[in-house]
């Protein structure tokens, strides 16, 4: 939602109705709106953004993914508990696997 309060209808006539919107002509209310001096019906609410919109893993972000391995070793820098972190990570990986 904007921040903007909501104003009066900058259109200088008296016959004002529904709600006030700001656009880019200024504040407008129903009446007076852009859709309106169009002949167009108010336009309807759509569905929205899907509901994993912000779930959804971005690509982007697999080449930002901490190697633990990486941390682990120093190679990469990290604060101290997540460097101790990972070695823990990496040395329990080790022992779980025959070399």
């Amino acid at each position: 939602m904007s921040a903007r309060s909501h104003g009066r209808c900058d259109v200088p006539q008296p016959d004002h109705d529904g709600e006030t919107r700001f656009y880019i002509t200024g504040w407008k209310c129903d009446r007076h709106s852009p859709w309106a001096a169009k002949g167009l019906p108010k336009p309807q609410p759509g569905p929205g953004l899907p509901a994993g919109a912000w779930t959804t893993p971005s690509p982007l972000s697999d080449s930002r993914v901490h190697d633990d391995r990486a941390i682990a070793s120093g190679k990469r820098r990290s604060s101290p508990h997540t460097y101790r972190a990972a070695q823990a990570a990496v040395d329990t990986h080790q022992k779980g696997t025959s070399r």
